[in-house]
């Protein structure tokens, strides 16, 4: 084979794992959104305790992070003082354990396909609170975008057969606390040069939200726990449950690894539409044409935003190889003008 079929081969190859990554996160995200809703239905498993069903998950995934970070040695930990733990690490795991509480308290009211509308406000959300936080500067240009989102959203709302105040406001709270936490990462973490992977953000991030979690649970469900006699704790749903949220976050690590954030943006994408056909065709939730209508605009404008960061950063890329092309250009001329002074010092003599 020659060499132009080594490099057919070779893409054919890159595209196939890209693909087989992509549909890995998409089949585990898909599994866990709809086993949650599962057990935390009251039509289905009945066992409405969302603070608990998050400690069982945050409980696993910290022990098993730190069995392969300590004992297997899979993963390196990353250097931590105590300073940058309290003061960032710990703020992170306290948004990240209000997200889960709130965003899983809502499948509770909300259908899954309603739900995966109401998500589509994250990036209007991370944008808001960037400006907020001075992360990110204004522009009026994405600020409108984010307003079609919002208006889409809203349309989507209004078009809901099932419509529940307490299970949107608990949603939107989940939304607000998880922008938050994606761009304190980037105050708080990434600008002192400290990144995790998933096994290593469970590992300092997980113990924190189980603590955290802990609180609210001796007062809310605890009790009710306590007087449910019925009530035997199932190994296997509650294991094979934690063992895909687990597998979830590794999914994440070699989606954007292997390939790049925005490619799981628009994977996400792909996932929402999937779960909300699958919301509608097996579950049996009402899915009316207003809804699909004005989460499609939500859909039109999240997918502008995803565009236009993709110019930004082929921009900034672009921006970057020409200063190197400088750099380099620059350094050549210094060598050949020292090179000819060096020759004319020789013919001098």
């Amino acid at each position: 084979m020659g060499k132009g079929g080594t490099l057919t081969e070779g893409v054919l190859k890159k595209i196939i794992l890209s693909y087989t990554y992509v549909a890995i996160w998409i089949s585990l995200s898909f599994t866990v959104i709809v086993y949650n809703k599962y057990i935390l239905d009251r039509k289905m498993y009945d066992w409405p305790f969302p603070i608990s069903l998050t400690m069982i998950h945050m409980g696993f995934c910290s022990s098993l992070a730190y069995i392969l970070i300590n004992i297997l040695k899979v993963v390196e930990p990353v250097q931590m003082t105590r300073d940058i733990y309290l003061k960032s690490v710990v703020p992170i795991g306290l948004l990240y354990a209000l997200s889960l509480w709130l965003s899983n308290s809502a499948y509770i009211y909300l259908s899954v396909s309603f739900i995966q509308m109401l998500k589509a406000l994250m990036p209007v959300a991370v944008y808001s609170i960037g400006v907020l936080l001075k992360k990110e500067g204004f522009k009026s240009d994405t600020m409108s975008n984010m307003l079609a989102i919002s208006f889409g959203v809203a349309i989507a709302a209004y078009g809901e057969a099932k419509f529940n105040t307490w299970g949107v406001m608990l949603q939107l709270g989940a939304v607000c606390f998880e922008a938050t936490r994606l761009v304190l990462i980037q105050i708080l973490l990434t600008s002192k040069g400290i990144t995790f992977n998933p096994i290593t953000s469970l590992y300092y991030v997980a113990p924190c939200c189980f603590v955290f979690l802990s609180i609210p649970w001796v007062v809310v469900e605890y009790p009710k726990l306590r007087d449910t006699s019925s009530f035997h704790f199932d190994y296997w749903i509650f294991g094979t449950n934690s063992v895909c949220a687990f597998a979830l976050n590794l999914a994440v690590f070699l989606l954007v690894g292997k390939t790049s954030a925005l490619t799981m943006n628009v994977a996400g994408v792909v996932k929402d539409w999937l779960l909300i056909a699958f919301s509608w065709s097996v579950i049996k939730d009402t899915v009316t044409p207003v809804n699909l209508f004005g989460y499609g605009i939500a859909f039109l404008g999240v997918g502008y935003y995803n565009h236009a960061k993709l110019q930004a950063l082929k921009a900034k890329e672009a921006e970057k190889k020409a200063a190197q092309v400088d750099d380099e250009s620059g350094k050549l001329l210094e060598e050949t003008s020292g090179e000819k002074s060096a020759k004319k010092s020789e013919s001098d003599d």
